[in-house]
């Protein structure tokens, strides 16, 4: 039997509320199919199943509020024969929510959420299709989340509010839940830092040649070209893609890499680019674009949030030219890119006008060293120079 947990997206993520079930006792369901919306802090997340079988128990109510790492539902996997009762121990997280926990509706009334909206990410895309603000809806989900039905019953014209009733407490909470993660890095975390600059000039001409060839809307931003060779260089340093967990560092034989999005009501989530070194250019372009769009309209998954395994910031749009930024934990590295500049370079002893771009590396001194993470960036400088390879 294989056991559907209530996923961490965050160091700083103790709890979520199961929002609504996606699928019913005996179900059949497959790796990766969605099988739950769960409310957390930064936004209502859609949670994947990890294994291919069928529902054998849903363990949780929608409305309840589920510690990380409590078992929400059983899946019999397939090949397995159908048992009877779920043995104690499998049930037993259950009891983490106390049999006379009120229900949503209750949680809601007596929360400091309670002015927040509550709605499921696939009702949140159709509204914003639709261009409804469900704020002006009375929900007929669980303690009042709004559904996808209750869009689909809604009339096109919304009554005109103008600024959503739980924008300010969704940003309070969520700069609250960033300050509790950034807070425990810098008090739990040793950082060093380093950067160097780098000469972008060859790859800023191959960009522009390879664009030539491409359709407008496949042409690449030079940002992929640093996501790509930031994934490559952990292959060389692969200590720096690791997470901290129970006392020492666990490396991860795949490269997934958050990249850090800010989201128009403020904040910002990291999801990951998963496998980013295996991809190509235009495969990496189409999966970073879709992200951004995704994180935007509060549709992400679970996996996304829960996977990264380094993170990659830029602050280059708001014209900042060095950014050191806070390892998000339980990673132990992460990566920043300033602005794209003009400047003057020295290439065999001539002074010529060159773009260049700041890369830094922060990183946790309990895992790497100043010696690894030189190596590091050196390796990032060096793929940058063979843009072609990437």
């Amino acid at each position: 039997m294989a056991e559907f947990l209530m996923p961490t997206l965050g160091a700083d993520m103790t709890e979520g509320t199961l929002v609504q079930w996606k699928k019913r006792e005996g179900d059949h369901v497959t790796k990766g199919e969605i099988i739950a919306e769960v409310d957390t802090e930064k936004a209502a997340i859609e949670v994947e199943s990890h294994s291919t079988g069928v529902i054998e128990r849903l363990l949780t109510r929608p409305g309840d509020k589920v510690p990380v790492g409590t078992v929400m539902a059983v899946i019999r996997e397939e090949g397995e024969p159908m048992t009877g009762p779920i043995p104690a121990q499998v049930a037993t997280p259950q009891a983490a929510v106390p049999a006379s926990a009120p229900r949503m509706d209750s949680v809601l009334a007596s929360s400091p959420q309670a002015g927040r909206l509550r709605i499921s990410p696939a009702a949140k895309k159709l509204a914003a299709e639709r261009g409804i603000d469900p704020t002006g809806l009375q929900g007929t989900g669980p303690g009042g989340v709004i559904t996808l039905e209750d869009i689909e019953r809604a009339p096109s014209v919304a009554p005109d509010i103008t600024r959503p009733a739980d924008a300010s407490d969704r940003q309070t909470r969520m700069r609250q839940t960033i300050a509790a993660a950034m807070a425990r890095s810098k008090r739990e975390i040793p950082h060093y830092y380093l950067s160097t600059t780098i000469d972008m000039g060859r790859a800023v001409m191959w960009l522009r040649e390879a664009n030539r060839q491409r359709p407008i809307t496949e042409r690449l931003l030079y940002g992929v070209l640093l996501i790509k060779a930031v994934a490559l260089a952990l292959r060389l340093v692969p200590e720096l893609n690791a997470l901290w967990k129970d006392g020492e560092a666990i490396r991860s034989e795949r490269i997934h890499v958050g990249t850090a999005i800010s989201l128009r009501q403020g904040g910002l989530v990291a999801p990951a680019l998963h496998d980013a070194d295996r991809l190509s250019l235009g495969e990496l372009m189409a999966k970073f674009q879709d992200l951004v769009r995704r994180a935007r309209a509060g549709s992400l998954r679970s996996s996304e949030l829960s996977d990264p395994t380094i993170t990659i910031t830029s602050l280059g749009e708001q014209g900042v030219e060095t950014v050191f930024g806070v390892i998000y934990p339980p990673q132990v590295a992460l990566v920043g890119f300033g602005k794209l500049v003009e400047r003057p370079w020295v290439t065999n002893g001539q002074i010529l006008p060159r773009q260049v771009v700041v890369a830094s590396l922060s990183a946790d001194h309990r895992v790497t060293d100043g010696h690894r993470g030189g190596l590091f960036l050196a390796e990032v400088d060096r793929l940058l120079q063979e843009p072609h390879t990437l």
